[in-house]
């Protein structure tokens, strides 16, 4: 393995100082994408996870859908009105087909609300994005209106995340069925053609979209799990498109003239959960010491957000104090982030009768992010440097997030993007968890503070902007004084294409299809 990294690197360098390659492979029609990792499964209600959407969105389509900034246009709705604060009228797109010829109703909105959130063994649940809906009816075949429970001001945002399935193919269908493309029918601008689980997805240009047509005819997502094999495949052009290319090889390809980079700031956080509920805990030796608010805050104050960013990710990250990055709506530009003190976080072990520290298991994925695996084992020696010792154990992702989502560890490394505001990060996050209703569906940690959950719900159900983000703003403020959760950077999303294509880069970290052009 060791010999087989080396060349692979010796021959990206290679590459990357002659600057050129022979073209070989696809033709002038078709687009060839390396990602980190593919879906975890083809039904689009499965796994509410940002890959998976990306994947789903070339097939289905949601209501509106969020640009490359994340400013809601219209999609399969051509408009959305909120007729009182719980009633919204829903306009659907006329003369829309599904990949079977059939047309697109109403009739497949309610059918796809209805099912959105009740997928079985789902490691994270839509539920929580259509939960708030206590009554769909169509009007007419291209009307649709929503009742919620209570005032849902980010109705239109979470509707953004719900892919719509077509009735006639859904309705029975399984998660089984989606995976092996007996459901997959879809109203995008691309039809689904095959997948092979952890290999390739395949797709083929719908010439019946509503749409703009799509650029190029055939399109293959290609897995390729380490960030060196993707720059070598770019290099070799052996594909056109890679995202996130390592650190180190990014600021490499910024001067090969064969290639064009593009970035942007991520709205993505990539934190700590700990396990702040259980009195014994897997993965820490003895009680579960998490559940003090002054070891996670210890925990949190060990951690050198600076060299995390400069060191480990090459500086294509920016540190976190926040759920959001500067400039999201919930944002409080008061927050900042917890300063690197490591004798601070001593004396708080000390005062919670852990003046020699305690042992546990950090874990995390090591396909999932940028550089995952480095910034565990980064952190670890930190947290060694106050007394907390501590072993590593990443895992592949599909593996991971089963897990998690079991709550089968103690301290976990995960990411988080707001939708699109930081209230969006709050509900899934940091409220207590509640199966019924979808609340905290993503707290693995199970953190649960009632006084936090009471300033989620009120800000939740306020439609005035300005007074909704004050009650953020104060929501957040008192989880991350109780340490709820422990950021550390937003990093930063990154794409490398071969000359001759553009990328639209995205906050959202999604990888598409429909994002690539040929240059002008």
């Amino acid at each position: 393995m060791a010999v087989m990294k080396a060349v692979t690197t010796a021959l990206a360098a290679l590459s990357l100082l002659l600057g050129v390659a022979t073209y070989t492979g696809a033709t002038a029609q078709d687009l060839r994408i390396a990602v980190e990792s593919g879906p975890t499964s083809n039904d689009p209600h499965f796994h509410a996870l940002v890959p998976n959407i990306a994947f789903h969105r070339h097939i289905f389509e949601p209501l509106m859908a969020q640009d490359a900034r994340q400013v809601l246009r219209p999609a399969l709705a051509v408009s959305w009105t909120a007729l009182d604060d719980v009633t919204w009228e829903i306009k659907l797109r006329p003369n829309v087909l599904w990949h079977d010829g059939s047309p697109f109703t109403a009739d497949d909105v309610l059918f796809t609300l209805a099912r959105a959130g009740t997928v079985p063994n789902s490691p994270s649940s839509f539920r929580i994005y259509v939960q708030s809906v206590v009554k769909a009816e169509a009007v007419d075949p291209l009307t649709v209106r929503l009742t919620t429970a209570v005032p849902t001001p980010l109705l239109p945002n979470n509707l953004s995340l719900v892919l719509i399935v077509s009735r006639r193919h859904g309705e029975g269908a399984t998660t089984a069925d989606y995976n092996s493309g007996k459901a997959m029918v879809g109203t995008g601008p691309y039809r689904y053609t095959s997948w092979t689980p952890n290999e390739a997805l395949r797709l083929q240009r719908n010439s019946s979209y509503w749409g703009e047509a799509p650029e190029f005819a055939d399109v293959e997502f290609r897995r390729i799990a380490a960030a060196q094999a993707r720059v070598a495949a770019l290099l070799a052009r052996d594909v056109d498109v890679i995202e996130f290319p390592s650190t180190a090889d990014f600021e490499r390809l910024k001067s090969n003239p064969q290639i064009t980079t593009v970035e942007s700031v991520s709205n993505r956080l990539i934190f700590l959960h700990l396990d702040s509920a259980r009195a014994a805990s897997p993965f820490v030796t003895g009680p579960n010491v998490l559940r003090d608010a002054r070891v996670r805050r210890a925990l949190s104050l060990a951690i050198n957000r600076a060299a995390l960013v400069e060191r480990v990710m090459e500086r294509q990250a920016l540190v976190a104090g926040d759920l959001g990055p500067p400039g999201y709506f919930g944002t409080d530009p008061a927050l900042t982030p917890d300063p690197f003190d490591p004798d601070a976080a001593r004396r708080l072990l000390a005062d919670a009768g852990l003046p020699t520290g305690f042992s546990l298991t950090l874990h995390g994925p090591n396909d999932r992010y940028v550089n995952d695996e480095r910034v565990l084992q980064a952190i670890a020696q930190m947290w060694v440097r106050i007394g907390v010792q501590t072993r590593v154990e990443a895992v592949p992702r599909a593996t991971y997030f089963t897990r998690a989502t079991r709550t089968e560890f103690s301290a976990m490394l995960l990411g988080f993007s707001p939708n699109p505001e930081t209230l969006g990060m709050l509900e899934p996050l940091i409220a207590t968890y509640d199966a019924a209703t979808g609340m905290g569906s993503a707290n693995r940690g199970r953190y649960s503070n009632p006084a936090v959950d009471a300033l989620i719900q009120q800000a939740r159900t306020t439609v005035d902007n300005a007074a909704r983000e004050r009650l953020t703003q104060a929501a957040t403020r008192a989880a991350l004084a109780d340490t709820a959760i422990i950021p550390l950077y937003f990093q930063y999303n990154t794409w490398a294409v071969r000359r001759g294509l553009s990328y639209e880069a995205r906050t959202d970290e999604m990888t598409l299809a429909t994002s690539v052009r040929r240059a002008q």
